[in-house]
């Protein structure tokens, strides 16, 4: 019998991967105060490419240091260290397998300013339980071309610096995913109201990249399968979009959804889905009746039979694992010489203290506490990787959200000024 899971996949641009698993995108933090890459990135990520996926996508690199996801985010707008971007990148692909670069813009979604507003593509600040929504300010048109250009420039950079290929982030709320809702974007020039309006930002930023990097680099978009948020950006939109990105001729296209005012989504994923695995392949079969580019569906997939028999249905391509690699970073390799048949959900089995709660929380604000308390024990876990420690998987979920809280704000205490000013590509 074939073996789906070790079969190669040549991309549209000629490029092979060497198998059919995917290291997803996952924010790391470990960049320095002037938001660089270093040591402890070129440390995690050989530990990943010898880990046995045919591609490694990193997590958040910014194109802008004023604006960031986190304080830990590696930046690309003239801050130098790019001797470490080609540290990083050769360390990535150590073992042979490719490693693209995500390109993202955190727009209203940052939690790091330096201006004291976030941009987005209208005025309408982010809306999460718990959290007191942040100043957002509508882009100018001049603006949006800016970012535009920035796109262009970080993935010349990575070109130059070694990485393999890029990824342009336009999912969970970010900039470019933000411009396709009709709830973030209320704009009436050209950047908004009908669809090909909102989809206009996206387009314009991988012609830009495509121009940037050549025809035989890949380029790859992550788009949502859907917000799951009543007047957002919908499954059908996002398959006229996905029509278009073929047009363009992307060579990878990852499949996701929700974003950070719609958390608690996924635990309305019907039981049938969770049994299949794969909480995104029923909108990516739709997707595969109008794509042209590979699919990679990340979200879910645990088992090795259920990986085969995603790829086996068609509505798939490449198979997208993130949390699991975060503890156990060779389960490729495991799942691929069949050592393993399954992936831990460690998600589902860690150990989780009794959550605190501030008192008067609704049960929105509850449920978004609890989804992220969990989520920052994987955060914790990176952290260690990359200064060289054992994942510790009997750390509880508190215990990682205690960590991760005074981490980040001592990060974020040391940023180093930005002196001299950001120099903008042209």
């Amino acid at each position: 019998m074939t073996d789906l899971l070790s079969q190669p996949l040549t991309l549209p641009c000629g490029a092979v991967l060497s198998n059919r698993f995917g290291k997803a995108p996952l924010t790391e933090g470990l960049a320095d105060e002037h938001n660089r890459a270093n040591e402890r990135l070129v440390r995690l990520y050989r530990r990943w490419s010898e880990g046995g996926a045919g591609l490694l996508v990193s997590g958040n690199v910014h194109i802008d240091r004023r604006y960031l996801e986190r304080p830990g985010n590696v930046a690309i707008d003239g801050n130098g260290g790019l001797e470490w971007i080609k540290a990083y990148a050769e360390a990535g692909t150590s073992a042979g397998n490719h490693f693209w670069m995500q390109i993202n813009h955190p727009g209203r979604q940052g939690a790091v300013t330096r201006d004291g507003t976030f941009p987005g593509p209208s005025a309408i600040p982010l809306k999460v339980p718990g959290r007191p929504p942040f100043e957002t300010r509508a882009l100018s048109e001049e603006e949006i071309l800016e970012i535009i250009r920035r796109f262009a420039f970080v993935a010349t950079t990575a070109r130059e610096c070694g990485f393999t290929g890029v990824q342009i982030h336009s999912a969970h709320g970010y900039l470019l995913s933000s411009f396709l809702s009709g709830l973030s974007n209320t704009r009436t020039d050209a950047w908004g109201g009908s669809l090909p309006n909102r989809a206009r930002a996206l387009l314009e930023t991988v012609r830009a990249v495509r121009k940037a990097v050549g025809p035989d680099f890949p380029v790859s978009v992550k788009l949502n399968s859907s917000d799951f948020q009543k007047g957002g950006f919908t499954n059908e939109e996002s398959v006229e979009v996905v029509r278009w990105l073929g047009e363009e001729k992307i060579d990878l296209l990852e499949i996701t959804g929700g974003n950070y005012e719609e958390l608690p989504w996924l635990e309305d994923v019907k039981p049938s889905t969770k049994r299949r695995e794969g909480y995104f392949l029923d909108y990516a079969k739709r997707m595969q009746a109008v794509a042209t580019m590979p699919l990679m569906i990340t979200g879910g997939m645990r088992t090795r039979a259920g990986m085969e028999d995603a790829l086996r249905s068609g509505g798939m391509d490449v198979i997208g694992l993130g949390r699991p690699m975060c503890v156990d970073t060779d389960i490729c390799k495991q799942l691929l010489s069949r050592e393993s048949n399954s992936a831990i959900s460690y998600e589902s089995a860690l150990p989780v203290d009794p959550l605190v709660i501030a008192a008067g929380a609704t049960p929105a604000e509850a449920k978004a506490l609890e989804m992220w308390t969990n989520l920052v024990w994987f955060f914790v876990q990176i952290w260690r990787l990359g200064d060289g420690l054992e994942p510790q998987r009997d750390m509880t979920a508190l215990e990682a959200y205690r960590i991760y809280r005074e981490t980040e704000d001592r990060q974020t205490a040391a940023l180093a000024p930005l002196d001299p000013p950001l120099r903008v590509a042209t």
